[in-house]
């Protein structure tokens, strides 16, 4: 188990590396965030990104998208795949914005759960982009994989690690650790092939389930600096 200082290190590192990290996903309002979160599962942020402009343009509201019709909505997000399911719960969602909320988003992890389609992962970006509502540690494929092998977590499935996270990670860092552990995941703790000797975490790091090839790799680490546990102020 990480010590609170080890864990002081490496949020202090993180913070450090990727200092401008943010929600990767292109949005104007906290309704089109939560459409992009939504068309987000099981596709990534840029085929998102590629989708949405179009899909705000003609439906920029929930107004606009509750009364649209359902096979327009699926044709615009078609590529983002499991379109159909993400179609129903897109104006599912909307209607129920407009018939509830006046259009707009509840701030509250217990409503965000009632629109169709919304989960924890979905409420917590929502929450913590769009208001600054910090209610949990976002739990991607990144940060699951991340946190795991940097000995964060133990858990593999996604509210248990948040439900970890959240007890070692200060309050004041949910929203913005997973953007850190997304960018590294994507820069440097790469899925299938981890850059370990390029990696500025390497010495904090516990390598959890990573193959010795790539922990044992002679890359130089560059521009490593000695890192001390102290504690962030």
């Amino acid at each position: 188990m990480r010590s609170p200082a080890e864990i002081q290190a490496i949020i202090k590192k993180l913070r450090e590396l990727y200092p401008d990290a943010e929600c990767s996903l292109d949005f104007k309002s906290p309704f089109q965030l939560l459409v992009a979160t939504i068309l987000s599962a099981q596709c990534t942020d840029e085929r998102v990104n590629k989708v949405t402009p179009a899909l705000f343009k003609k439906f920029p509201t929930a107004f606009e998208m509750s009364k649209a019709q359902l096979s327009d909505i699926e044709e615009s997000i078609k590529s983002t795949g499991f379109y159909k399911n993400k179609a129903k719960s897109l104006k599912g969602t909307a209607e129920k914005l407009v018939s509830q909320y006046a259009g707009e988003l509840p701030r509250t992890m217990e409503e965000l759960f009632q629109l169709p389609g919304v989960g924890r992962k979905t409420a917590n970006v929502v929450l913590g982009n769009a208001f600054q509502i910090a209610e949990g540690v976002v739990v991607d494929t990144h940060v699951k994989r991340v946190s795991f092998r940097l000995g964060l977590t133990k858990q593999t499935d996604p509210a248990k690690v948040e439900k970890e996270l959240n007890q070692k990670i200060p309050k004041k860092y949910w929203i913005c650790f997973p953007h850190w552990l997304i960018q590294h995941g994507r820069k440097i703790c790469i899925a299938r092939a981890p850059k370990c000797g390029l990696c500025e975490l390497n010495s904090l790091c516990e390598k959890r389930g990573v193959a010795k090839k790539f922990t044992q790799t002679t890359a130089p680490i560059q521009n490593r600096k000695v890192l001390t546990y102290q504690a962030l102020s």
